[in-house]
Protein backbone atom coordinates (compact mmCIF):
# COMPACT_ATOMS: atom_id res chain seq x y z
CA UNK A 1 0.00 0.00 0.00
CA UNK A 2 1.25 3.43 -1.09
CA UNK A 3 1.93 5.74 2.05
CA UNK A 4 0.92 9.36 2.22
CA UNK A 5 3.82 11.67 2.47
CA UNK A 6 2.91 13.76 5.82
CA UNK A 7 5.00 15.73 8.74
CA UNK A 8 8.80 14.63 9.94
CA UNK A 9 6.64 13.84 13.22
CA UNK A 10 3.70 12.02 11.91
CA UNK A 11 4.93 9.76 8.85
CA UNK A 12 5.15 6.36 9.26
CA UNK A 13 8.45 4.85 7.84
CA UNK A 14 8.94 4.26 4.53
CA UNK A 15 9.09 0.25 4.38
CA UNK A 16 11.93 -1.77 2.13
CA UNK A 17 12.27 -5.55 1.08
CA UNK A 18 15.13 -6.76 -1.23
CA UNK A 19 15.42 -10.15 -3.28
CA UNK A 20 18.57 -11.69 -3.06
CA UNK A 21 19.99 -14.23 -5.93
CA UNK A 22 22.42 -16.21 -5.31
CA UNK A 23 24.28 -19.46 -7.30
CA UNK A 24 23.82 -22.72 -5.92
CA UNK A 25 27.38 -25.37 -5.85
CA UNK A 26 27.66 -28.70 -5.14
CA UNK A 27 30.78 -29.90 -2.77
CA UNK A 28 33.04 -29.21 -5.80
CA UNK A 29 32.63 -26.16 -6.08
CA UNK A 30 30.07 -26.91 -9.48
CA UNK A 31 26.92 -24.95 -10.26
CA UNK A 32 23.98 -27.30 -8.93
CA UNK A 33 20.37 -27.56 -9.15
CA UNK A 34 18.61 -25.92 -5.84
CA UNK A 35 16.24 -28.54 -5.38
CA UNK A 36 14.10 -28.35 -2.22
CA UNK A 37 15.84 -25.38 -0.57
CA UNK A 38 13.30 -23.88 -2.71
CA UNK A 39 10.88 -25.22 0.17
CA UNK A 40 12.10 -22.45 2.40
CA UNK A 41 10.27 -19.40 3.64
CA UNK A 42 11.32 -16.41 1.05
CA UNK A 43 13.05 -18.79 -1.18
CA UNK A 44 12.03 -19.17 -5.01
CA UNK A 45 13.93 -20.51 -8.15
CA UNK A 46 15.02 -18.28 -10.71
CA UNK A 47 14.63 -18.46 -14.29
CA UNK A 48 18.06 -20.60 -14.85
CA UNK A 49 18.63 -24.21 -13.00
CA UNK A 50 21.74 -23.51 -10.43
CA UNK A 51 20.13 -19.72 -8.99
CA UNK A 52 18.10 -19.62 -5.90
CA UNK A 53 16.46 -16.01 -5.39
CA UNK A 54 15.67 -15.30 -1.46
CA UNK A 55 13.20 -12.70 -0.51
CA UNK A 56 12.18 -10.85 2.13
CA UNK A 57 8.84 -8.88 3.36
CA UNK A 58 8.15 -5.59 3.46
CA UNK A 59 10.20 -3.90 6.80
CA UNK A 60 9.10 -0.81 8.31
CA UNK A 61 12.95 -1.03 10.05
CA UNK A 62 16.55 -2.24 9.28
CA UNK A 63 16.52 -4.44 11.92
CA UNK A 64 13.45 -5.74 11.32
CA UNK A 65 15.15 -6.59 7.51
CA UNK A 66 18.51 -7.49 8.84
CA UNK A 67 16.84 -10.06 10.83
CA UNK A 68 13.83 -11.64 8.42
CA UNK A 69 17.31 -11.44 5.42
CA UNK A 70 19.47 -13.61 7.96
CA UNK A 71 17.10 -15.78 9.25
CA UNK A 72 15.61 -16.72 5.49
CA UNK A 73 19.50 -17.16 4.37
CA UNK A 74 20.49 -19.05 7.32
CA UNK A 75 17.25 -21.52 7.07
CA UNK A 76 18.54 -22.44 3.39
CA UNK A 77 22.52 -22.35 4.35
CA UNK A 78 21.23 -25.34 7.23
CA UNK A 79 19.54 -27.18 4.76
CA UNK A 80 21.92 -26.65 1.99
CA UNK A 81 24.96 -28.12 4.36
CA UNK A 82 22.40 -31.47 4.90
CA UNK A 83 22.78 -31.83 0.81
CA UNK A 84 26.25 -30.98 0.47
CA UNK A 85 25.56 -27.57 -1.30
CA UNK A 86 26.47 -24.11 -0.86
CA UNK A 87 25.43 -20.51 -2.17
CA UNK A 88 27.71 -17.98 -4.20
CA UNK A 89 27.24 -14.38 -3.56
CA UNK A 90 29.37 -13.07 -6.71
CA UNK A 91 27.09 -11.32 -9.65
CA UNK A 92 28.59 -13.90 -12.15
CA UNK A 93 29.37 -17.72 -12.04
CA UNK A 94 32.88 -16.94 -13.20
CA UNK A 95 33.57 -19.43 -15.10
CA UNK A 96 31.85 -20.63 -18.57
CA UNK A 97 29.94 -23.52 -17.38
CA UNK A 98 26.91 -24.51 -19.39
CA UNK A 99 23.75 -22.73 -17.76
CA UNK A 100 20.11 -24.40 -18.41
CA UNK A 101 16.71 -22.60 -18.50
CA UNK A 102 14.08 -23.80 -16.68
CA UNK A 103 11.06 -24.22 -18.76
CA UNK A 104 8.62 -21.02 -18.80
CA UNK A 105 7.19 -19.01 -21.92
CA UNK A 106 8.46 -15.79 -20.78
CA UNK A 107 12.03 -17.17 -20.70
CA UNK A 108 11.72 -18.90 -24.64
CA UNK A 109 10.31 -15.30 -25.89
CA UNK A 110 13.56 -13.12 -23.91
CA UNK A 111 15.42 -16.09 -25.71
CA UNK A 112 13.58 -15.38 -29.22
CA UNK A 113 13.59 -11.76 -29.22
CA UNK A 114 17.27 -11.30 -27.43
CA UNK A 115 18.90 -13.97 -29.83
CA UNK A 116 22.04 -15.00 -28.64
CA UNK A 117 23.22 -12.48 -26.35
CA UNK A 118 20.28 -14.01 -23.78
CA UNK A 119 23.12 -15.88 -22.72
CA UNK A 120 24.25 -12.82 -20.95
CA UNK A 121 21.73 -12.83 -18.89
CA UNK A 122 21.80 -16.40 -18.11
CA UNK A 123 25.13 -15.50 -16.11
CA UNK A 124 23.67 -12.74 -13.88
CA UNK A 125 22.95 -12.61 -10.64
CA UNK A 126 21.76 -9.48 -8.66
CA UNK A 127 20.10 -8.02 -5.39
CA UNK A 128 16.86 -5.83 -6.27
CA UNK A 129 15.91 -3.33 -3.38
CA UNK A 130 11.94 -2.24 -3.20
CA UNK A 131 11.48 1.03 -1.31
CA UNK A 132 7.50 1.90 -0.96
CA UNK A 133 6.13 5.08 -2.53
CA UNK A 134 4.38 8.04 -0.59
CA UNK A 135 2.00 9.35 -2.03
CA UNK A 136 2.87 12.24 -4.60
CA UNK A 137 6.39 11.67 -4.14
CA UNK A 138 6.66 8.60 -6.20
CA UNK A 139 7.92 10.38 -9.15
CA UNK A 140 10.47 12.14 -6.79
CA UNK A 141 11.26 9.01 -5.61
CA UNK A 142 12.09 7.42 -9.09
CA UNK A 143 14.25 10.54 -9.49
CA UNK A 144 16.40 9.95 -6.56
CA UNK A 145 17.08 6.10 -7.15
CA UNK A 146 17.82 7.07 -10.63
CA UNK A 147 20.59 9.80 -9.46
CA UNK A 148 21.87 6.81 -6.56
CA UNK A 149 22.86 4.40 -9.54
CA UNK A 150 26.09 4.88 -9.67
CA UNK A 151 25.82 3.12 -5.77
CA UNK A 152 25.99 0.07 -7.65
CA UNK A 153 29.66 0.23 -7.01
CA UNK A 154 29.31 -0.26 -3.48
CA UNK A 155 28.92 -3.80 -3.88
CA UNK A 156 30.28 -4.64 -7.10
CA UNK A 157 31.27 -8.41 -6.54
CA UNK A 158 32.55 -9.95 -9.68
CA UNK A 159 35.05 -8.56 -12.54
CA UNK A 160 34.93 -11.66 -14.22
CA UNK A 161 32.86 -13.01 -17.07
CA UNK A 162 33.91 -16.82 -18.68
CA UNK A 163 37.40 -16.73 -17.23
CA UNK A 164 38.18 -13.27 -18.57
CA UNK A 165 38.24 -10.06 -16.42
CA UNK A 166 36.06 -8.02 -18.14
CA UNK A 167 35.02 -4.63 -15.53
CA UNK A 168 34.77 -4.08 -11.66
CA UNK A 169 30.95 -4.74 -12.23
CA UNK A 170 31.27 -7.54 -14.96
CA UNK A 171 27.00 -8.03 -13.97
CA UNK A 172 26.15 -4.19 -15.26
CA UNK A 173 28.48 -4.71 -18.35
CA UNK A 174 26.67 -7.71 -19.60
CA UNK A 175 23.13 -6.71 -18.71
CA UNK A 176 23.24 -2.79 -19.77
CA UNK A 177 25.56 -3.07 -22.29
CA UNK A 178 25.97 -6.30 -23.93
CA UNK A 179 22.89 -8.31 -23.24
CA UNK A 180 20.30 -5.81 -24.64
CA UNK A 181 22.23 -4.00 -27.03
CA UNK A 182 20.27 -4.54 -29.91
CA UNK A 183 17.19 -3.18 -27.57
CA UNK A 184 18.73 -0.40 -25.89
CA UNK A 185 15.81 1.09 -24.11
CA UNK A 186 15.17 -2.00 -22.51
CA UNK A 187 18.06 -2.78 -20.30
CA UNK A 188 20.01 0.64 -19.75
CA UNK A 189 18.73 3.55 -17.43
CA UNK A 190 16.27 5.49 -18.25
CA UNK A 191 17.02 9.65 -17.68
CA UNK A 192 14.43 11.73 -15.19
CA UNK A 193 10.40 11.81 -15.37
CA UNK A 194 8.16 14.81 -15.17
CA UNK A 195 5.17 12.64 -13.68
CA UNK A 196 4.02 9.36 -13.35
CA UNK A 197 2.47 9.86 -17.08
CA UNK A 198 5.58 10.16 -18.61
CA UNK A 199 6.78 7.08 -17.41
CA UNK A 200 3.95 5.46 -18.20
CA UNK A 201 4.19 6.67 -21.82
CA UNK A 202 7.83 5.09 -21.57
CA UNK A 203 6.42 2.08 -20.50
CA UNK A 204 4.09 1.51 -23.49
CA UNK A 205 6.72 2.88 -26.19
CA UNK A 206 9.13 -0.06 -24.23
CA UNK A 207 6.39 -2.40 -24.36
CA UNK A 208 5.71 -1.95 -28.12
CA UNK A 209 9.29 -2.02 -29.33
CA UNK A 210 9.28 -5.41 -27.50
CA UNK A 211 6.04 -7.05 -29.40
CA UNK A 212 7.79 -5.48 -32.59
CA UNK A 213 10.60 -7.07 -32.02
CA UNK A 214 8.94 -10.43 -31.04
CA UNK A 215 7.57 -10.31 -33.93
CA UNK A 216 10.17 -9.92 -36.54
CA UNK A 217 11.65 -13.11 -34.53
CA UNK A 218 8.43 -15.12 -35.35
CA UNK A 219 6.68 -14.89 -31.81
CA UNK A 220 2.64 -14.64 -31.88
CA UNK A 221 1.69 -10.95 -30.61
CA UNK A 222 -1.13 -13.16 -28.22
CA UNK A 223 2.06 -14.84 -26.90
CA UNK A 224 3.68 -12.48 -26.02
CA UNK A 225 0.55 -10.47 -24.38
CA UNK A 226 -0.62 -13.33 -22.25
CA UNK A 227 3.52 -13.55 -21.00
CA UNK A 228 4.33 -9.71 -20.49
CA UNK A 229 2.60 -6.37 -19.80
CA UNK A 230 4.39 -2.96 -20.04
CA UNK A 231 5.94 -3.34 -16.87
CA UNK A 232 7.41 -6.58 -16.92
CA UNK A 233 9.10 -6.07 -20.37
CA UNK A 234 11.21 -3.63 -19.34
CA UNK A 235 14.65 -4.49 -17.38
CA UNK A 236 15.47 -1.01 -17.03
CA UNK A 237 17.65 -0.58 -13.75
CA UNK A 238 15.20 1.59 -11.74
CA UNK A 239 11.57 0.99 -12.23
CA UNK A 240 7.81 2.21 -10.94
CA UNK A 241 6.26 -0.91 -9.77
CA UNK A 242 2.59 -0.64 -9.38
CA UNK A 243 1.91 -4.18 -8.49
CA UNK A 244 3.64 -3.50 -5.00
CA UNK A 245 3.63 0.48 -4.39
CA UNK A 246 7.41 0.66 -4.98
CA UNK A 247 10.14 1.94 -6.63
CA UNK A 248 12.71 -0.67 -7.21
CA UNK A 249 16.16 -0.55 -7.57
CA UNK A 250 17.60 -3.81 -9.55
CA UNK A 251 21.57 -2.53 -9.90
CA UNK A 252 23.49 -3.89 -7.61
CA UNK A 253 25.22 -7.51 -8.02
CA UNK A 254 24.09 -9.84 -5.10
CA UNK A 255 26.27 -9.82 -2.60
CA UNK A 256 27.23 -10.77 1.22
CA UNK A 257 23.88 -10.06 3.66
CA UNK A 258 25.57 -7.66 5.77
CA UNK A 259 26.30 -5.77 2.64
CA UNK A 260 23.05 -5.93 1.16
CA UNK A 261 21.50 -4.59 4.56
CA UNK A 262 24.15 -1.91 4.66
CA UNK A 263 22.92 -0.43 0.61
CA UNK A 264 19.41 -0.78 1.89
CA UNK A 265 19.51 1.05 4.96
CA UNK A 266 21.61 3.50 2.88
CA UNK A 267 19.33 3.70 -0.04
CA UNK A 268 16.11 3.92 1.87
CA UNK A 269 17.55 7.03 4.07
CA UNK A 270 18.48 9.26 0.98
CA UNK A 271 15.13 8.59 -0.50
CA UNK A 272 13.61 8.82 1.97
CA UNK A 273 14.37 12.43 2.09
CA UNK A 274 12.42 12.90 -0.98
CA UNK A 275 9.47 13.47 1.23
CA UNK A 276 10.06 16.64 3.22
CA UNK A 277 12.62 17.51 0.18
CA UNK A 278 11.59 18.14 -3.49
CA UNK A 279 15.34 17.10 -5.78
CA UNK A 280 16.30 19.64 -8.28
CA UNK A 281 18.32 18.76 -11.56
CA UNK A 282 21.57 20.83 -12.00
CA UNK A 283 25.08 20.87 -13.15
CA UNK A 284 26.82 17.81 -12.79
CA UNK A 285 28.45 17.32 -8.98
CA UNK A 286 25.04 16.38 -7.64
CA UNK A 287 24.62 17.04 -3.50
CA UNK A 288 22.72 16.63 -0.69
CA UNK A 289 22.19 19.70 2.31
CA UNK A 290 19.84 19.79 5.13
CA UNK A 291 17.58 22.06 2.57
CA UNK A 292 18.37 20.87 -0.49
CA UNK A 293 18.74 17.85 -2.81
CA UNK A 294 20.46 18.68 -6.06
CA UNK A 295 20.51 15.57 -8.45
CA UNK A 296 23.54 16.21 -11.70
CA UNK A 297 22.00 16.59 -15.11
CA UNK A 298 21.57 13.08 -16.58
CA UNK A 299 24.45 12.60 -19.06
CA UNK A 300 26.82 13.50 -16.26
CA UNK A 301 24.86 10.80 -14.17
CA UNK A 302 25.45 8.45 -16.98
CA UNK A 303 29.22 8.80 -16.73
CA UNK A 304 29.23 8.50 -12.81
CA UNK A 305 26.88 5.55 -13.66
CA UNK A 306 30.04 3.58 -16.84
CA UNK A 307 32.80 4.71 -13.78
CA UNK A 308 30.79 2.89 -11.18
CA UNK A 309 30.46 -0.01 -13.77
CA UNK A 310 34.59 0.12 -15.17
CA UNK A 311 36.70 1.22 -12.17
CA UNK A 312 34.52 0.88 -8.89
CA UNK A 313 35.45 2.17 -6.06
CA UNK A 314 38.79 2.57 -7.19
CA UNK A 315 37.67 5.95 -9.19
CA UNK A 316 38.25 8.99 -6.16
CA UNK A 317 35.59 10.90 -8.32
CA UNK A 318 32.62 8.38 -8.17
CA UNK A 319 33.91 7.95 -4.74
CA UNK A 320 33.63 11.89 -4.22
CA UNK A 321 30.07 11.43 -6.02
CA UNK A 322 28.98 9.02 -3.66
CA UNK A 323 29.98 10.90 -0.29
CA UNK A 324 28.09 13.72 -1.86
CA UNK A 325 24.78 12.07 -2.01
CA UNK A 326 24.94 10.72 1.50
CA UNK A 327 27.13 7.56 1.44
CA UNK A 328 30.03 6.47 3.66
CA UNK A 329 31.87 4.73 1.02
CA UNK A 330 34.48 4.10 3.52
CA UNK A 331 32.13 1.57 5.18
CA UNK A 332 31.93 -0.93 2.07
CA UNK A 333 34.24 -3.72 1.17
CA UNK A 334 32.76 -5.06 -2.47
CA UNK A 335 33.89 -8.24 -3.04
CA UNK A 336 35.12 -7.79 -6.72
CA UNK A 337 37.87 -5.59 -5.24
CA UNK A 338 39.70 -8.90 -3.97
CA UNK A 339 38.45 -11.87 -5.87
CA UNK A 340 40.76 -13.51 -8.08
CA UNK A 341 43.55 -11.02 -8.83
CA UNK A 342 44.96 -12.29 -12.49
CA UNK A 343 43.43 -11.63 -15.69
CA UNK A 344 41.85 -15.05 -16.35
CA UNK A 345 40.64 -18.18 -14.32
CA UNK A 346 40.95 -21.52 -15.14
CA UNK A 347 37.58 -23.48 -14.43
CA UNK A 348 39.53 -25.34 -10.81
CA UNK A 349 40.80 -22.10 -9.79
CA UNK A 350 37.09 -20.68 -10.45
CA UNK A 351 35.59 -23.52 -8.30
CA UNK A 352 38.08 -22.86 -5.53
CA UNK A 353 36.39 -19.21 -5.51
CA UNK A 354 33.09 -20.08 -5.63
CA UNK A 355 34.09 -22.53 -2.61
CA UNK A 356 35.88 -20.04 -0.75
CA UNK A 357 32.71 -17.21 -1.33
CA UNK A 358 29.74 -19.47 -0.31
CA UNK A 359 32.18 -20.07 2.80
CA UNK A 360 32.41 -16.16 2.91
CA UNK A 361 28.48 -16.08 2.69
CA UNK A 362 28.54 -18.82 5.61
CA UNK A 363 30.63 -16.89 7.94
CA UNK A 364 28.74 -13.47 7.21
CA UNK A 365 25.91 -15.47 8.50
CA UNK A 366 27.20 -16.91 11.96
CA UNK A 367 28.90 -13.59 12.35
CA UNK A 368 25.79 -11.78 12.45
CA UNK A 369 24.16 -14.91 14.68
CA UNK A 370 27.40 -14.34 17.32
CA UNK A 371 26.67 -10.71 17.29
CA UNK A 372 22.98 -11.06 18.13
CA UNK A 373 23.42 -13.70 20.54
CA UNK A 374 25.76 -11.16 22.47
Amino acid sequence: MTRTAGTAGDREPIRRSVEVEYWVIDGTGRLADPGDLVDLPGAEREFVVPMLEIKTTPCETTAELRAELFERVGDVLERADERDLGLVPLSTPIAADSIRDLPSERTRIQDRVVGEPFEYVRRCAGTHIHVEQHSGCAVDQLNMLTALDPALALVNSSPYFEGERLARGARSLLYRRMAYDDLPHQGQLWPYVDDTEEWAERLERRYAEFKTAATIAGIDSDAVESAFEPESAVWTPVKLRAEFSTVEWRSPDTALPSQVVRLADDIVGVVERTTEIKPQIAGTAGHLADDAIVLPEFEALKEYVDTAIRDGLADESLRAYLDRMGFDVSAYDPLAADIGGSEELSPARARDLRLEYAARLEDDIREAHKIHAD
